[in-house]
């Protein structure tokens, strides 16, 4: 079994990174986390463990793109929705850690692509999420990316994580 652990993410010295930096290194900032749309957490710890529920693509204005990708959106516009998933997804991760250099790694994400029928590009929308992980954490996950008839809202794309952190 390969294990990756994004802790080895380092700078041009060798030392570790520090997450949060990483993201003021590559112009990011993480939105306000959003507010469950039903009856869930956006996230449970079990142990070293934290579950992330689905999460939408918010914008900073709080707009979360809708369409079916395939027909009302290309596939690079939702590569972007992906992206904006993951950054979702660390504001979350911030606010239950309160410092995101408390993450070990990302173990694994499943992407939702809400497509028609024949779209076979879902992997290269997911990889929005997943490539903004590797740039931040130096790592790869384990992934799985599908497509879906519809999502809620009508919403393009839905990522949830699972994430390994560091003991309290």
């Amino acid at each position: 079994m390969l294990l990756v652990d994004c802790r080895t993410a380092s700078d041009a010295k060798g030392k570790r990174m520090s997450v949060e930096k990483r993201i003021k290194e590559l112009g990011l900032q993480l939105p306000k986390v959003p507010t469950p749309a039903a009856n869930y957490a956006n996230a449970v710890r079990m142990g070293n463990v934290i579950y992330l529920s689905g999460t939408v693509p918010a914008k900073a204005d709080g707009t979360i793109p809708k369409g079916k990708v395939g027909a009302d959106v290309t596939t690079s516009e939702a590569a972007e929705h992906a992206r904006l998933a993951g950054l979702n997804i660390l504001a979350i991760l911030k606010e239950q850690l309160g410092n995101l250099d408390r993450v070990k790694q990302i173990v694994k994400i499943l992407g939702m692509v809400n497509a028609v029928p024949d779209f076979r590009e879902h992997s290269l929308v997911i990889n929005g999420c997943s490539d903004l992980f590797v740039d931040i954490f130096g790592a790869r996950h384990a992934r799985s990316a599908i497509g879906v008839g519809s999502l809620p809202f009508g919403i393009t794309v839905e990522v949830e994580a699972i994430v390994e952190v560091e003991p309290d």
